[in-house]
C-alpha cells in the first residue's frame, strides 16, 4: 500500500506555499515525482522535501517548474518571497534593504562576505559551524546564501564596495583547492562595473573595524541602513547618527586599504602560496 502523501499547509509561509502550489500542478499535470525528476533534472528526495517545505527550492528550479506546468512565472514570483523566509526575521530586512540598495558597502574581517562567497567556500564555513549538522541542512543554508548573490546583478545597484582584512584571505576553509577558486573569484571583482574590492593588509595594524562585520546601505530615496553582525546576532540600524558614526570608520579603513589593482595583486600572491 502506497503512504499518503503528507498534508501540506501553504497558509504557513511563502515557501509552503511554493510546495503545495508545485504539488498541485505536478498532480495536474499527472506527474509522479520521478517524473518531474526527469524534467527540471533535481531528485526525488529534494522534490519531495521541497513539496513539504522542509527544503528550499535552489534557485535554478523555479523558471523550470514554470516552463514545465505553464505557469507564466509564478514560481519565480512565489521564490523571491520564500528566499528571504530562510533567515530570522530581522535578516529579513536588511535582505529587503539589500535587494533595494543602490550603494552597498561592506567589511569583512575573518570570513569572506556571502555576496562574494563560492558555493564550495559557503559549504565549508557551515560545515565548520555545526559540523554536527544532517547534509541537506548543509546544503538548504549553501543555496539560501548564493540566492543573496542577485543582489550583485541587481538593475538597482549602482555601486558595490567590499573591504577584506588580510586574515580572511589567509584563513583557509575547505582546503586549498576551495580556497584557491574562492580567491579567484575575489581578484575577479576588484575592479568591475559595480564592485570594488580592497585588501586592508596587516601592515596597516589595528582598525576601527577589526572586532566584527560591518554592511552599509543607501536606497534610492536617500535612506541609509547599516548592519552590524555577530557570530549568531545582527543589530540593523536606522537613525542617521548611527550609521554615520559607521560610515566615517568604513571610510577610514578603506582609505587605509589597498587599491583596487594591488588588492588583486595581493590576493594573487596568496593563492600562489597556497599548497598544490
Amino acid at each position: 500500500m502506497l503512504a499518503r502523501p503528507r498534508e501540506l499547509t501553504p497558509d504557513r509561509s511563502a515557501r509552503h506555499l511554493f510546495g503545495a502550489k508545485m504539488r498541485g500542478h505536478r498532480m495536474r499535470a499527472g506527474m509522479s515525482l520521478e517524473a518531474l525528476n526527469d524534467v527540471v533534472n533535481i531528485s526525488r528526495s529534494h522534490l519531495s522535501r521541497i513539496e513539504t517545505a522542509d527544503a528550499m527550492p535552489p534557485p535554478d528550479l523555479p523558471p523550470r517548474l514554470d516552463a514545465a506546468f505553464g505557469t507564466d512565472g509564478i514560481f519565480q514570483e512565489l521564490y523571491v518571497l520564500a528566499a528571504k523566509e530562510i533567515h530570522p526575521d530581522q535578516f529579513k530586512r536588511v535582505m529587503e534593504l539589500q535587494a533595494r540598495a543602490q550603494v552597498f558597502g561592506e567589511y569583512g574581517g575573518q570570513l569572506v562576505p556571502g555576496i562574494l562567497q563560492t558555493a564550495d567556500y559557503a559549504r565549508a564555513q557551515f560545515r565548520e559551524a555545526d559540523p554536527w549538522a544532517p547534509e541537506d541542512k548543509i546544503e538548504e543554508l549553501v543555496t539560501a546564501r548564493l540566492t543573496r548573490q542577485s543582489v550583485l546583478s541587481s538593475d538597482t545597484l549602482l555601486d558595490y564596495s567590499a573591504v577584506l582584512d588580510e586574515a580572511m584571505l589567509r584563513r583557509g576553509f575547505g582546503g586549498p583547492d576551495v580556497m584557491r577558486a574562492q580567491l579567484a573569484r575575489l581578484a575577479e571583482l576588484t575592479l568591475t562595473e559595480k564592485t570594488m574590492v580592497q585588501v586592508v593588509p596587516f601592515g596597516v595594524g589595528g582598525h576601527g573595524l577589526a572586532g566584527g562585520t560591518l554592511v552599509l546601505m543607501t536606497m534610492e530615496n536617500g535612506a541609509r541602513f547599516a548592519y552590524e553582525e555577530g557570530i549568531s546576532t545582527g543589530t540593523l540600524m536606522e537613525d542617521l547618527e548611527s550609521v554615520m558614526k559607521r560610515q566615517r570608520v568604513y571610510d577610514l579603513v578603506r582609505a587605509s586599504a589597498l587599491s583596487p589593482k594591488d588588492s588583486a595583486a595581493f590576493i594573487r600572491s596568496v593563492m600562489e602560496e597556497l599548497p598544490t
